[in-house]
């Protein structure tokens, strides 16, 4: 036995640094990294049954064969099912198999042919057992439901479970070749209850979870419109993920109705504008994706500018006037001439009429005008006339310069 003294563990490094030369201790962290990442590439993987595996062919034996997955050990496969139907080997040592785990008791248990629908009554159970799909050929309608051929042998799938929406003609899924999942097996095999709706949800979950993480701010993506409230359209971003299209962002201009812009079914380029992770709503836009008008507004519109607009809606303070798609002005109500209706009399909502811009301030988005003398197309109601008293055929412009006049001079008459 070597002396503690003298086994080489316990020599130290010999110190060649002269006598006045500080000896800087060495950084430990790299070892402790790759002490760290040495020791968690010797723990072996876990796997469970139903994953997925990929390996390699590392040997045959007379009734199993040998795959090199990955784990501590190799994991086990039938000879069977990796013949073909002459019982000659389709694969040879060294070749990669994807397989998926069946069991892990007492050693890990792969199966190839689950997944290809060819499959026995002992392999049936560890598929019902894992929650491993299977294939399967819809043969008949019967009471309640299907019977579908899997493995050589009948199963039943009740309606409900041939997919995840209602079936308007159930003759639609005979002949039909589709993967299910075995959700009920009783007396060794012999009766089996399978669903293909289960697959369904599973694969969308995997899809939607795909698309959701596409759907991030800024993104553009393409949806389809599946239906209109009063607020906006909800459309489908793919694998049943949904967003809101409010009415707001729809368009510069203002939107009364969704259906104005929008039909269900219609496919278009939209625009992510927020996720809430807590909630999973999404907010899209269709405006972010057109031009912003007002940035050509500053060039378009001037003060001391005569130009026709259209009254959109409105408020106590004023109306506005929409002069361009997306650009709204404030009319305000100090810059109406008197009424006996009141100044909302002479613009209702929808009115068409001349407007003088009286300031620009495109920065933040205002522009205020004021009804032009003589302004009201002949096409419109002339609210201003008809509230005075005053002849149809009248002119806005005659009507308020008497107006202004009897203001300048109280006593002056007609």
């Amino acid at each position: 036995m070597v002396p503690e003294d003298e086994h080489p563990a316990s020599k130290q490094p010999e110190d060649t640094s002269g006598p006045n030369e500080v000896v800087e201790p060495e950084d430990s962290a790299p070892e402790e990294d790759f002490a760290a990442m040495l020791e968690e590439s010797l723990q072996p993987r876990t796997f469970q049954a139903g994953q997925a595996v990929e390996g390699v062919l590392v040997a045959v034996g007379k009734d199993v064969a040998f795959v090199d997955i990955g784990g501590k050990g190799e994991a086990v496969i039938d000879l069977e099912e990796l013949q073909d139907e002459d019982g000659q080997l389709e694969v040879t040592v060294g070749d990669t198999l994807k397989a998926q785990v069946v069991s892990t008791s007492g050693g890990i248990k792969l199966s190839r042919k689950l997944a290809r629908g060819a499959a026995s009554r002992q392999q049936l159970s560890l598929a019902f057992n894992a929650r491993l799909p299977v294939e399967g050929t819809v043969e008949k309608v019967n009471k309640g439901g299907y019977e579908v051929k899997v493995a050589g042998q009948r199963a039943f799938c009740p309606l409900s479970q041939i997919d995840t929406v209602r079936t308007e003609d159930p003759e639609e899924h005979v002949g039909k070749a589709y993967t299910f999942r075995i959700i009920e097996l009783k007396d060794g095999g012999k009766n089996l209850v399978v669903s293909r709706r289960a697959i369904l949800e599973e694969e969308e979950r995997k899809k939607a979870k795909e698309v959701m993480a596409t759907v991030v701010p800024g993104a553009v993506l393409t949806g389809k419109v599946v239906s209109l409230q009063s607020y906006g359209a909800f459309m489908d971003l793919g694998a049943g993920v949904q967003g809101l299209l409010h009415v707001s962002e729809m368009g510069w201009s203002r939107v009364a109705s969704a259906a104005e812009v929008v039909a269900p079914g219609q496919e278009l380029a939209v625009q992510v504008l927020k996720v809430d992770p807590a909630t999973k709503k999404i907010s899209l836009s269709l405006k972010q994706l057109q031009a912003d008008p007002w940035l050509a507004a500053a060039k378009t519109f001037a003060a001391g500018q005569t130009c026709e607009g259209k009254v959109t809606r409105l408020a106590e303070f004023g109306a506005f006037v929409e002069l361009a798609p997306g650009v709204e002005a404030l009319a305000h109500s100090s810059t109406f001439p008197p009424s006996k209706g009141g100044w909302q009399a002479m613009v209702p909502s929808g009115t068409t009429a001349r407007f003088r811009i009286e300031s620009v301030e495109v920065e933040r988005r205002r522009i205020g005008v004021s009804l032009a003398v003589g302004a009201m197309n002949e096409n419109e109601p002339d609210a201003v006339t008809a509230s005075s008293g005053q002849p149809q055929g009248e002119g806005f412009g005659s009507l308020a310069d008497k107006l202004r006049a009897a203001m300048q001079d109280p006593g002056k008459k007609d």
